[in-house]
């Protein structure tokens, strides 16, 4: 089977499409930065920021997906690095780092959070599948290997946003979630709720903004809030 076809699905660039349309709506200062896509795949996410004028690295732990990236987009530096490891030293720093959809597909997603953030100078862009609860847990599972849109080592982890949250205020000085969520269904807006049973496989998500400087913007806040709004 060609590994791109799990990203090809019409659900999941649907759900690609929601995540960067939100992206968008918060208003953050993004155009013309050097950026790095973590757990980039095979690029679904990069014109985002290419069409911004920012300086793109799209990374991955899986190079047969960057080798469809860079022909998607020639324009885009590719660089192979499993973020459970630490970063190759030429990777340097990025005043972006784009974390969408990777974190959640780590068996040691502190460890991760360190190695991203000591590529960051400025701002870390995370959003990732999460546990609903008030106790601070990473919730380890098992994933399928062989499959190019799960974890690179068949271990991930389902964080409650408490630990997420707590974990990135041990590399960043400002932390902040997002006042709304993508229009879409794995992105709940009360917290306090989980779905009701017949919805109870659906995946949970979040969205962090973690950050060298206090950001001023009315998109976001400083508290882990448990009711949010589509957005």
């Amino acid at each position: 089977m060609d590994v791109s076809e799990n990203f090809l699905s019409s659900y999941y660039q649907r759900h690609n499409q929601r995540r960067q349309e939100h992206l968008a709506t918060l208003d953050l200062p993004l155009a013309k930065k050097s950026v790095i896509e973590i757990g980039a795949g095979i690029g679904d996410h990069t014109s985002f920021f290419l069409d911004r004028e920012c300086s793109v690295t799209s990374s991955d732990g899986r190079p047969e997906l960057l080798s469809i990236l860079k022909e998607r987009f020639p324009e885009s530096t590719t660089k192979v690095w499993d973020i459970e490891t630490p970063p190759p030293v030429e990777l340097g720093k990025y005043q972006v780092v784009y974390a969408y959809g990777i974190l959640y597909h780590t068996s040691r997603p502190e460890t991760a959070l360190l190695h991203l953030s000591s590529i960051c100078s400025e701002m870390l862009l995370l959003e990732t599948c999460v546990s609903y609860g008030s106790e601070s847990l990473i919730n380890l599972i098992s994933e399928v290997v062989d499959d190019p849109t799960q974890a690179l080592r068949g271990t991930g982890c389902r964080p409650t946003r408490v630990w997420v949250f707590t974990a990135l205020k041990k590399f960043f000085p400002f932390v902040y979630v997002t006042k709304t969520q993508p229009w879409h269904p794995e992105f709940p807006t009360d917290w306090l709720n989980p779905p009701h049973v017949g919805k109870k496989d659906l995946l949970a998500r979040s969205i962090f903004v973690a950050s060298r400087y206090e950001l001023s913007n009315d998109n976001l806040v400083s508290s882990l809030i448990h009711q949010q709004e589509h957005g």
